[in-house]
């Protein structure tokens, strides 16, 4: 007979983990206890070798879903007269070390309950368990327990209270339980805010919806405005109150075999639309879909998710089957949590609102993921996902990292793991940089963690720069592509140095200029710039990024000067401001940024000349290449100035003009850029290793979210030799900035 104690750490709290415990140690027959500790969650076993081996082999085979464990500490300790195995209270509520759980997609078991009616919790819509449901976005302080919770305002009921006390019912423990008798409740209102008399409000949203409607519907981490997307009119009429002209919009679709008639998808991405974190999956789309043609003009993949939340399979399981979902807010602006907030900021927007009683205490996006290469890769890491940890190589001090402007998300390290938020968004208005706060002051909360050290970029305009600096804390400022770079290896587990090929559209460099077409050699301790696109003016700034075509003649002038040789996309229009602004170098930028090129390049050969949203001239023109790569390609050899590989626009726009000139068209074109850059990038990174010997290579910024350039590169450098590592963790755009930050931090905290 031996008895052992077994601390876990991970995932434990909230996730039905007691009782699985409870349930495996009486199944083995072994006798001891369970419960919960600041350091983990503790287990004392005792029983026979074989039983307790027996219980070492199912513990991680068979723990809850949501659950995740990190560590297993195992000690001896002596034996002790017990007759059963216990779920004991826990009596220490100091800070625990445990992790909290996602959001998660609802549940087979809850979803059956949901739809049986002899069931008491029929089309409940906020059915749930320790299996599925809201977590992050209700926890208002830790330990997760129901009265730090905004479900502390609906005290259980009787026979909720039977489950939430019983360690053999799936309901043991679970925070958010509820019923019609004792949780939250849903209402229909109008614009006023003005309840709608109905029965069934719920059934009345979708009629409302069938009827072209624009609804305003609460969810679990903020509102999605919703209409069905069969119908054109009330699409467009969402684009134009929502500010949102062409980018493509979201679908949710009543199942997978509802999905499969909308798109392609593969293996992985079918798995992933069916997982736990339910994000927004972008697949190929299928010709002749029954949707409206205005969701994603322009675009051959949909994003599509299927239903994660008891109200979202109550509303797709009658007379809908698809709906546009797309976050409540105008462009730009964070998303609506409140029942109050949103009748204010979105009674312009939409027609009814479909509210409830729960509190959203925490903003959660939902994610957006795609498959490249084989992998499925985060575009936006949010709901579902945070606050999972990211874990590091080493225990470390606590850093903060801020991020930078653009998807911005923020990062905390607590011993060897870094925590980063929810996607925030972009920082160009006050209500998302009140979000941006009040994100820093919830982590830091329930996680218990002070800072030694707050890292942000250099950029001295980003508002989350100026937050940083009015801190009383001390600062580190890192390079934009330095951070990706650091992103890349953290979450690879390497140690350096690398080549980072880092390719995005912006990023303050230290030279003042705006770099985004860089090759680094370096690691978390520093970097030095190896090769970049030759720098090219742009003017007017922001303006010329909303109008390529004023990229493409930029950048003809600056190689050619007086000799504009003629271009099809400049025809009829008026240049000359545009030269003179050039000319007296006004508002007129330095860039090496590789996001800029795409844009210079495909307005050029005759694609988009001013877009509606972020990458849209890039995203088309890799669009009309159909996937292809063709096997026409330049190379455009890097001169060496200065002891830096520097790449000539001059040798990228001849070649370009004289495959214009031959007649190829713009789907030929883009296959020939793409193969160049391919091409061009393998060459410089042997240039570099016959140099430095280094063969490690890593991608990262926005520019890699293009799947023809991304998988291109990774077959021509591994073609080469060499080993080349690329994110899945985290978005390799700024979504995965604060991780390199917070790499960059730790590494100078131990010099």
């Amino acid at each position: 007979m031996l008895r052992r104690r077994l601390t876990i750490n991970g995932i434990v709290q909230g996730v039905g983990f007691r009782p699985f415990i409870y349930s495996l140690a009486r199944d083995i027959g072994l006798v001891g206890s369970v419960y919960n500790t600041s350091d983990g969650v503790k287990v004392e076993l005792q029983g026979s070798l074989s039983q307790l081996e027996q219980f070492d082999a199912r513990l991680r085979s068979e723990a809850p879903p949501l659950s995740t464990i990190i560590s297993v500490k195992l000690e001896e300790i002596p034996i002790l007269e017990d007759s059963e195995f216990t779920i004991v209270t826990s009596h220490d509520n100091a800070s625990v070390s445990t992790l909290i759980s996602p959001d998660v997609a609802l549940c087979d078991e809850c979803k059956d309950e949901l739809f049986d009616e002899h069931n008491r919790r029929y089309r409940y819509p906020f059915i749930n368990c320790t299996n599925c449901g809201p977590r992050y976005t209700i926890i208002e302080n830790i330990p997760y327990d129901r009265r730090f919770t905004s479900m502390k305002h609906f005290p259980l009921c009787e026979v909720c209270h039977t489950e939430y006390q019983d360690p053999a019912d799936r309901r043991f423990h679970a925070q958010p339980n509820a019923c019609p008798e004792c949780g939250p409740q849903v209402w229909l209102t109008d614009q006023k805010g003005e309840r709608i008399d109905s029965r069934d409000s719920i059934s009345k949203t979708i009629d409302l919806l069938v009827g072209g409607k624009i609804l305003a519907i609460k969810g679990l981490g903020g509102f999605h405005l919703a209409v069905d997307a069969t119908n054109a009119d009330a699409i467009a009429r969402l684009r134009l109150v929502k500010g949102r002209d062409e980018k493509p919009l979201a679908l949710m679709v009543r199942g997978i075999d509802t999905a499969q008639e909308l798109v392609d998808f593969n293996q992985e991405e079918r798995a992933t639309l069916l997982s736990i974190q339910a994000p927004i999956v972008l697949c190929t789309s299928k010709a002749n879909a029954k949707i409206a043609s205005n969701i994603a003009p322009g675009n051959d993949r949909l994003g599509v998710m299927l239903p994660y939340t008891p109200l979202h399979h109550l509303l797709l399981s009658e007379k809908l089957d698809t709906l546009v979902m797309t976050s409540a807010n105008f462009s730009e602006e964070p998303i609506c949590i409140d029942n109050d907030e949103s009748l204010d900021r979105l009674s312009g927007l939409a027609d009814y609102f479909l509210l409830h009683n729960r509190d959203i205490y925490l903003r959660s996006d939902d994610s957006v993921v795609m498959e490249m290469s084989g992998t499925i890769r985060p575009i936006r890491r949010s709901r579902g996902f945070a606050p999972r940890p990211i874990f590091m190589q080493n225990k470390g001090p606590s850093v903060l990292a801020v991020g930078g402007e653009l998807k911005n998300v923020v990062g905390l390290s607590k011993d060897e793991k870094v925590f980063l938020s929810q996607h925030i968004g972009d920082l160009e208005n006050l209500e998302a940089f009140e979000f941006f706060q009040m994100t820093i002051d919830h982590i830091q909360q329930i996680f218990e963690i002070e800072p030694e050290l707050i890292i942000h970029d250099l950029h001295p305009e980003y508002l989350s720069t100026k937050w940083a600096k009015d801190q009383s804390i001390p600062l580190l400022g890192v390079q934009h592509h330095h951070a990706h770079l650091a992103a890349c290896m953290a979450e690879n587990n390497l140690d350096g140095p690398v080549i980072g090929i880092i390719m995005d559209g912006t990023g303050y460099g230290t030279d003042g200029t705006i770099w985004g077409g860089e090759f680094l050699l370096g690691d978390a301790n520093g970097f030095e710039r190896m090769a970049h696109f030759e720098p090219m003016p742009l003017p007017g700034g922001e303006a010329a990024i909303k109008s390529p075509w004023r990229i493409g003649l930029s950048y003809l002038h600056q190689v050619f000067d007086s000799n504009l040789p003629d271009s099809p996309a400049l025809k009829d229009r008026d240049i000359q401001p545009i030269i003179q602004m050039l000319d007296a170098n006004i508002n007129s930028p330095l860039t090496s940024s590789c996001g800029r090129l795409f844009d210079a390049v495909a307005a050029l050969s005759g694609g988009r000349q001013e877009i509606r949203y972020e990458a849209q001239a890039a995203i088309e023109f890799m669009q009309v290449a159909q996937n292809e790569l063709g096997k026409d390609y330049s190379i455009f050899a890097p001169t060496l100035t200065d002891g830096k590989y520097i790449i000539p626009i001059k040798s990228v726009l001849e070649n370009l003009l004289s495959r214009i000139d031959t007649g190829r068209n713009v789907s030929q074109l883009s296959q020939w850029f793409h193969n160049s850059l391919i091409h061009t990038f393998v060459r410089i990174c042997e240039e570099l290793r016959s140099e430095k010997g280094i063969e490690k290579i890593v991608l990262s910024g926005g520019v890699f979210q293009n799947r023809l350039l991304f998988e291109g590169l990774l077959a021509g450098l591994a073609q080469k030799g060499f080993s080349t590592f690329t994110h899945q963790q985290v978005p390799c755009n700024d979504g995965g900035l604060a991780l390199g930050q917070v790499a960059i931090g730790l590494k100078y905290l131990q010099k």
